[in-house]
C-alpha cells in the first residue's frame, strides 16, 4: 500500500496566507523586489519623473467639453441657464488646464529625444504616475518620440486607470503608496511637477522634505511648472516670512512656464550632475 502522502501546498502558493495581513511583509518585499527585476532587465538605470493631475483633459477634450456646455446653455430655458453656471466655469477651467497637457507632451517629447542622444542612450527614461491626464500627456510624448516610457500605477478605487503610452513591460501596479513613492525617487535624477491636487501634493512636498533633510544623498532638479497656478496654490513666500522653512530652500526647485525652459534648465543641471 502507498502510504506516501499527498504533496501539500507550498505557503508562497497557498494564496489565503499570502493575501492575508500576516504576509503583508511578504507583499511589500515583492513590490520592491519584482520591480527591481524589471528595471534591470529593461537597462533602466534612471529616469525623468512627471507628477500631475490625473484630471487635466487633452485640449481637444477639454474645448468640446466646453462647447457643449455652451450648446446647453444657448438651447435652455433662462431659468434652467444658472443650474450651468458652474459647470461652465469648470469647463472654462478646464480649457486653460488642457494647456499644461500639451506642454507635458512636448517636454517629455523633446527630453526623450535628448535622451535617446546619449551614449548609451538607456539613460534619463520618463516615468509617470501611469494614468491619465498629466501622467498619460508625459508618456505620450515619450511615444511620439520613439523612445520608452515608465508608469508606476497604483490601485485605488477612481480615477486611476493606466494609459495607452507606457511602454507594456515597463507598466506597475502598485498596492502600497510607500513602495511607488520609493520607486519614483530612487532612480530618478529629475522631477517635473505639474499642477496636480492632493495626490501631486502629497508628492511634491515629500520629494521636497527628503531634498531639505539631505535624507536623499544625490542632487535632483526640480521643477515646478506654471507659476499661475503655483504661486496661487502655496505661498513659499509666506513660509520664509513666518519661518517654517529657510530662504534656501526656495532653491530646491525651479518655477518654469514654457517647455523652452523647463527644457534647458533640466538637461544643464543633469548634463552638470551626472554626465
Amino acid at each position: 500500500m502507498d502510504k506516501r502522502l499527498k504533496e501539500v501546498e507550498k505557503a508562497y502558493r497557498n494564496t489565503d496566507f499570502i493575501n492575508s495581513s500576516d504576509a503583508r511583509v511578504i507583499r511589500i518585499l515583492a513590490e520592491l523586489l519584482e520591480p527591481k527585476q524589471r528595471f534591470q532587465k529593461n537597462n533602466i538605470k534612471d529616469m525623468i519623473v512627471f507628477f500631475g493631475s490625473a484630471r487635466t483633459m487633452p485640449p481637444n477634450e477639454a474645448k468640446n467639453y466646453l462647447k457643449n456646455i455652451e450648446e446647453k446653455i444657448y438651447t435652455s430655458d433662462d431659468s434652467d441657464k444658472m443650474h450651468f453656471q458652474e459647470e461652465l466655469e469648470n469647463a472654462k477651467n478646464q480649457v486653460f488646464m488642457s494647456g499644461y497637457y500639451q506642454d507635458a507632451v512636448q517636454l517629455a517629447k523633446r527630453f526623450t529625444l535628448w535622451s535617446k542622444s546619449l551614449n548609451p542612450n538607456s539613460r534619463f527614461i520618463v516615468c509617470s504616475g501611469g494614468g491619465l491626464g498629466i501622467m498619460e500627456a508625459a508618456n505620450r510624448g515619450a511615444n511620439e518620440a520613439g523612445g520608452k516610457s515608465i508608469g508606476l500605477n497604483i490601485s485605488i478605487p477612481m480615477e486611476q486607470f493606466f494609459n495607452q503610452y507606457i511602454t507594456p513591460e515597463l507598466n506597475f501596479e502598485f498596492h502600497y503608496f510607500f513602495m511607488r513613492k520609493f520607486w519614483f525617487v530612487y532612480l530618478t535624477k529629475g522631477f517635473v511637477i505639474f499642477p496636480g491636487g492632493f495626490g501631486t501634493l502629497d508628492e511634491l512636498f515629500e520629494v521636497l522634505t527628503l531634498l531639505q533633510t539631505k535624507k536623499l544623498k544625490k542632487q535632483i532638479p526640480l521643477v515646478l511648472y506654471g507659476s499661475e497656478y503655483w504661486k496661487q496654490v502655496v505661498n513659499f513666500d509666506t513660509l520664509v516670512k513666518y519661518g517654517t522653512i529657510s530662504k534656501c530652500d526656495l532653491d530646491l526647485f525651479k518655477i518654469c512656464d514654457t517647455v523652452e525652459d523647463a527644457f534647458t534648465y533640466l538637461t544643464e543641471e543633469i548634463t552638470r550632475l551626472y554626465l
